[in-house]
């Protein structure tokens, strides 16, 4: 049985993940961190802060919450020896750092997204990147969202350039040489590939990668209509960070 102690649980994604991995075999939530008290505890206990947490009671923590908040999740779960699964984005570079740092002493797996249609999205799209002559990413979050772009699409880009660049395709000129709004192109995410961020009420993450060519295009597209779609991603990340030294980027080498 897993004993998950979850950082961030009074938050939307937090409260998901509480009651839907409490369902999931061999898997239970005994401990709920967060600055406010949870609407609902789902059987478990309530703690204000990490550091109040029992470490022998605990298997893995799993930290939903704030970037820096992650960072102190990192450095207790380095000083406990306990595994840590982390779906927090927008840390900065230091942030990053510094959770790299802590795997030196513990386990820590680290996604941007944890939904599987997203990470086979991102298989699909650096599968047929080298066949297209340009590539955009659309990303289209909650407005409640605060970080842009997305740790999705940044990691969407990333996969897209290194499939292009290890086919040795290269993206032509930008063709836009007058803007009446500037930004109007998106953001370059290097390589070419633009990353175009929408924030709007009703929305919870989508993303669609437009491929084109000579007279043909092709969208991959991924939706999360609840975020109980990250729940089966997140699951994955705890059953294996025992057997996962070190840090590990992306749930991707999890699903066959």
């Amino acid at each position: 049985m897993k004993r998950i102690a979850l950082v961030g649980g009074a938050g939307r994604m937090g409260q998901s993940l509480a009651e839907n991995l409490n369902l999931i075999e061999g898997m239970v939530v005994s401990a709920l961190v967060d600055v406010r008290e949870p609407e609902h505890s789902f059987g478990a206990t309530y703690y204000s802060c990490l550091t109040n947490v029992d470490a022998q009671s605990i298997d893995v923590v799993v930290d939903f919450s704030q970037p820096d908040s992650v960072v102190a999740s990192a450095k207790w779960s380095a000083a406990h020896h306990v595994g840590l699964v982390i779906g927090t984005t927008g840390l900065t570079v230091g942030q990053r750092a510094e959770v790299e740092s802590a795997a030196s002493s513990t386990r820590i797996i680290m996604a941007s997204n944890f939904s599987l249609g997203a990470v086979l999205s991102e298989r699909f799209a650096a599968l047929a990147a080298p066949y297209f002559e340009r590539v955009e990413i659309v990303e289209l979050h909650h407005d409640r969202k605060v970080d842009a772009p997305s740790g999705t699409s940044l990691t969407t880009a990333e996969r897209v350039r290194a499939a292009r660049a290890a086919a040795g395709r290269v993206t032509p000129l930008e063709p836009t040489q007058r803007y009446t709004i500037e930004g109007a192109r998106g953001a370059d995410a290097g390589d070419g590939v633009r990353i175009h961020s929408v924030r709007l009420p009703g929305l919870v993450a989508h993303q669609e990668i437009l491929l084109g060519g000579p007279g043909e295009g092709l969208t991959i597209r991924h939706d999360s209509y609840d975020r109980v779609s990250f729940v089966q991603g997140v699951a994955i990340a705890v059953m294996n960070i025992d057997a996962t030294p070190g840090f590990t980027w992306g749930i991707d080498s999890f699903i066959a």
